[in-house]
C-alpha cells in the first residue's frame, strides 16, 4: 500500500505575464537566473539533464557552465552513460527547479559537443583537484570500493605533482540547442503561468501560454 504524502504549499510569490516573458527565451532565463543568483537559491545552476539509452530513459543533475543563443553548455565523461546515451539519440532535456522562488525551466533540444578550444578553456579555469579527478575517474565504471577509487587518485595525483593538468580527451563539453523552453512560475489554486516558446530554423521564437 502506498504512503499518501499530503504536503501542500501554495504558491503566491510571483505571475508571469506575456509582458515580463517578451518575445526571447534566453534573455527570460538571463533574468530569471540572476534573479535566482540575487536572491540566494542554492546551486541555481544545477539542472537535471534527462538522456535517452537504448532500453530506458535516465537522469541525473548536473552543472550549467554558460549559455547564450547558441545554447546551454555542460561537462563530463565522454565514457560516461550520459555520454553513451547522447551519442545513441543526441536529444536532451534539462530542467531546472528553484522552489524558493517557485519557479521551473523546461528546456529540450539537440545536443552537440563544444570545441575542444572552448573545453580545455574551461578545464584550465577547473580546481586541481578536478581536474585530477578527470584524470582518474572512470566515471559510471564499476569499481571495487571507495579505497580503490582515492588510491587511484593520488596515483593520478603524484603523476602531475611537476606539472601542469592538461584536459583528458576523454572529458569536454556538452552543448544543448534549445528547440522548446517553457517557463513555469507557481499560483495560487494550481492555476500555475506556463509561458512556452518553441524556435525555427530561422532563428525565431514562437510563444504561447499554456493551461496548467
Amino acid at each position: 500500500m502506498s504512503t499518501p504524502l499530503n504536503d501542500r504549499i501554495d504558491y503566491t510569490k510571483h505571475y508571469l505575464t506575456e509582458e515580463e516573458a517578451g518575445s526571447d527565451p534566453i534573455a527570460l532565463f538571463a533574468r530569471w537566473m540572476e534573479n535566482a543568483q540575487a536572491q540566494g537559491v542554492h546551486e541555481p545552476h544545477a539542472m537535471t539533464l534527462a538522456t535517452a539509452g537504448s532500453l530506458t530513459i535516465s537522469c541525473r543533475v548536473v552543472l550549467l557552465r554558460s549559455f547564450d543563443k547558441n545554447g546551454f553548455v555542460f561537462y563530463s565523461n565522454y565514457n560516461s552513460r550520459k555520454a553513451m546515451d547522447l551519442e545513441r539519440d543526441p536529444r536532451a532535456a534539462l530542467n531546472f527547479f528553484w522552489p524558493q522562488l517557485e519557479q521551473q525551466i523546461r528546456i529540450e533540444g539537440k545536443v552537440e559537443l563544444v570545441s575542444a578550444e572552448e573545453s580545455d578553456a574551461y578545464f584550465a579555469t577547473r580546481p586541481l583537484e578536478s581536474r585530477i579527478a578527470a584524470w582518474s575517474s572512470d566515471q559510471s565504471r564499476a569499481v571495487e570500493n571507495r579505497q580503490q577509487l582515492d588510491e587511484r587518485y593520488e596515483r593520478w595525483k603524484s603523476r602531475f605533482a611537476e606539472g601542469e593538468v592538461p584536459r583528458p580527451l576523454h572529458w569536454g563539453g556538452y552543448r544543448v540547442r534549445a528547440q522548446r523552453m517553457e517557463f513555469w512560475q507557481g499560483r495560487p489554486g494550481r492555476l500555475h503561468d506556463r509561458i512556452a516558446f518553441e524556435h525555427f530554423a530561422d532563428g525565431s521564437w514562437a510563444r504561447v501560454r499554456l493551461q496548467p
